[in-house]
């Protein structure tokens, strides 16, 4: 997903996908449905979609059939166990757009296919790869002022890790007991993504200081390998996605709208600011204001003589005259200061409130989007800003771990 800093990022994202999930996931990566509630899925682009693997039945049937073939194996597998996984690799749009589209992406995913295929293990334990071009990237297309298209690659597989079989102490040959019966292909998802050791530069497993294993965990594993393979394969205008990072879970809109969300409680709050600042300031001119009248109460004072046109003042009128003029000098220096200050926070103010009500032009769909649907919006908010919990708890751990070694 881009974050408008001009680089390009790839990622790959694992979800295990149980018995319940697997139907779900076959309609629509193979575009089973007539329908979608997503308005940006165009079926009539459906037809630009590629297979790179294409299924041979559903994928519970592929799932069986492998199973009787014994190319995989269930031994000992709980009924509520991951039976299947799904690759989804991705890079935001802009990269395919600027590298020409469709053809690119085709091309682009050819690559990232065959990096899936070692990472699964085998294109025999791969049940469909399909790169979708008919998803329609509804900001760029906004934007631009024509259809620009979000292209993703979806890979449904079966986790396997290699397992031996031991003979038994039941084995009527006891030599045999404890040595290798078979090695099978076992199912397991666990053990498919279980964190890898960190190696030194001598091959050794690294250790913290308290002796404990470094250890690598499956999603940056995953992450590195995708990301080698295509820097390998000439892909090196891209940047590796980042570990913990909310945006491959998020549609180009729903990110921008996020961003647009942050940038609207900012800018409302600086422009609350500085209407506190201008609502000040004006008391204080009010202040000045009086301060002015008594000024021209000053001017009536005393009364002129016959001769001379000289002015003469009762004594307490010279005292209060004294009085009122050191007020004035003093008056008259913050008179000058707060009215800068007030053109100042008028100009600021205005400047805010320009920015505020461009804002909510730009926010307009997602405030729609409020109130029709408040508790699905919030809801989506929630599970963005507790990712950002996780990842600064990620990050925390990290540097734990740094101090360790």
């Amino acid at each position: 997903m881009a974050r408008n800093d001009g680089i390009h990022r790839t990622f790959v994202r694992n979800r295990n996908l149980k018995e319940t999930d697997i139907a779900n996931a076959q309609r629509h990566n193979e575009r089973e449905n007539e329908s979608y509630n997503n308005p940006d899925v165009i079926l009539e682009r459906t037809k630009y979609n590629v297979h790179f693997k294409t299924p041979t039945g559903s994928y519970a049937e592929m799932f069986k059939q492998m199973e009787q073939e014994k190319t995989i194996s269930t031994r000992g597998l709980k009924p509520d166990a991951v039976h299947y996984g799904e690759l989804i690799f991705d890079v935001n749009s802009a990269y395919f757009h600027n590298h020409g589209g469709y053809e690119f992406a085709k091309k682009f995913y050819e690559d990232a296919y065959k990096a899936a295929v070692k990472i699964v293990g085998g294109e025999q334990y791969i049940l469909s790869a399909v790169m979708h071009a008919d998803e329609r990237n509804r900001a760029m297309s906004e934007a631009l002022g024509h259809d620009v298209y979000h292209y993703h690659l979806h890979v449904v597989y079966v986790p396997v890790v290699e397992k031996q079989v031991l003979w038994s102490k039941r084995c009527k040959d006891k030599s045999l007991v404890g040595t290798v019966k078979e090695t099978v292909m076992q199912v397991s998802s666990s053990k498919k993504w279980s964190s890898k050791e960190v190696l030194d530069k001598n091959g050794k497993t690294m250790r913290t200081a308290t002796g404990k294993k470094v250890l690598k965990k499956s999603y940056s594993v995953l992450q590195d390998d995708f990301f080698d393979a295509m820097r390998k394969a000439g892909y090196t205008d891209i940047e590796r996605g980042e570990r913990g990072s909310t945006e491959e879970h998020l549609t180009v809109t729903q990110f921008k709208v996020i961003k647009e969300q942050e940038r609207l409680y900012e800018l409302e709050a600086k422009t609350e600011k500085q209407e506190r600042i201008f609502n000040k300031a004006k008391q204080k001119t009010q202040v000045q204001n009086k301060i002015a009248i008594t000024f021209s109460e000053i001017d009536n004072m005393g009364s002129k003589t016959l001769f001379g046109g000289k002015v003469q003042l009762t004594q307490n009128e010279a005292i209060n005259l004294k009085e009122l003029a050191k007020k004035g000098v003093t008056a008259k220096a913050k008179i000058s200061d707060l009215e800068q200050k007030l053109e100042n926070a008028k100009r600021d103010a205005d400047i805010w409130k320009n920015r505020y009500e461009k804002l909510k032009e730009q926010t307009k769909d997602f405030i729609k989007a409020t109130l029709k649907a408040p508790e699905l919006v919030m809801e989506f908010i929630k599970n963005v800003l507790s990712t950002d919990v996780d990842r600064k708890q990620l990050n925390n751990k990290d540097r734990q771990r740094d101090m360790e070694r």
